[in-house]
């Protein structure tokens, strides 16, 4: 008996829930076993941990995270999608350890069996903001694999000195080390995306400072790449309250004022954050 869904289940699903996947939840559906079981793998997903997911859609990727023993806790904001889940997974997988949480992810605040890895299909329009808000959140989450737009993804692996590197790239630097894993076809989804997809993978590291400190340097990240092609002294003018002051406090940090925020490294930031002590 198959384990995982096909396009044909993933049709048959969505007609019996009247589902027409939207843009404005970011709906493409994983209908390729083979590609499920790269993204698992890839993730290094084991029996015994607990895997978050955000967005389980049909199940296709949980049905891909139960089948190696770990336990999965979904989290999906239509309350079709996760009324049905549980149904869908346990026809096809029965016995297995399911939590689905009806709710947006960029409100929960609390999740059971303190997931260490966080495995999904982001969708595409939410997908920086609902990472930055699970790793600075859930500190329990030690690594992750996620399947985003090529260029998001992109972004968020990218160093100091690359023409993607912005707030994303900085932002998540803080809580880990970022890498691509490679594309994802267009056709393993439907329907079938107008954009390229990409896995990109973490692993947490230390974080740098404290939560004010994090808030303040964040601060600072958002006022650089706002203006990004302005030098550092009069972009960071804004936050810091004049262009002198500004030189001043990147001076203190060991950084030329007239530098631009694509060159500095998350650090970078945190030392100007810090150069007001």
């Amino acid at each position: 008996m198959a384990t995982l869904l096909g396009p044909a289940e993933i049709r048959d699903l969505a007609a019996l829930l009247d589902l027409q996947p939207t843009k404005k939840l970011g709906q493409n559906f994983v209908i390729d076993a083979n590609t499920v079981r790269r993204i698992v793998k890839t993730a290094g997903v084991v029996s015994g941990e607990t895997a978050v997911e955000v967005g389980p859609g049909l199940g296709s990727l949980t049905l891909g995270l139960l089948e190696t023993g770990a336990s999965v806790v979904a989290v999906e904001i239509d309350n079709r999608l996760a009324g049905q889940l549980p149904i869908t997974v346990e026809a096809m997988q029965p016995g297995v350890d399911l939590t689905v949480i009806l709710q947006d992810a960029m409100k929960v605040l609390e999740l059971p069996g303190d997931p260490t890895v966080l495995v999904a299909n982001l969708p595409y329009n939410i997908s920086v903001p609902v990472l930055l808000h699970f790793l600075e959140h859930f500190p329990s989450i030690q690594r992750g694999l996620v399947m985003v737009q090529a260029e998001v993804g992109n972004r968020l692996a990218a160093g100091p000195g690359s023409k993607v590197y912005g707030a994303p790239s900085a932002k998540a630097a803080w809580y880990g080390d970022w890498k691509t894993s490679g594309l994802v076809s267009r056709q393993v989804f439907w329907p079938v995306p107008n954009v390229d997809s990409i896995l990109v993978g973490f692993e947490r590291h230390e974080l740098p400072g404290t939560e004010a400190e994090r808030l303040a340097t964040f601060e600072l990240v958002d006022a650089a790449f706002q203006q990004r092609r302005k030098m550092l002294r009069q972009a960071l003018a804004v936050v810091l309250g004049d262009s002198a002051t500004a030189s001043a406090r990147l001076e203190a940090a060991g950084l030329a004022p007239t530098a631009r925020g694509e060159e500095l490294t998350i650090l970078d930031f945190l030392a100007v954050a810090r150069s007001a002590n």
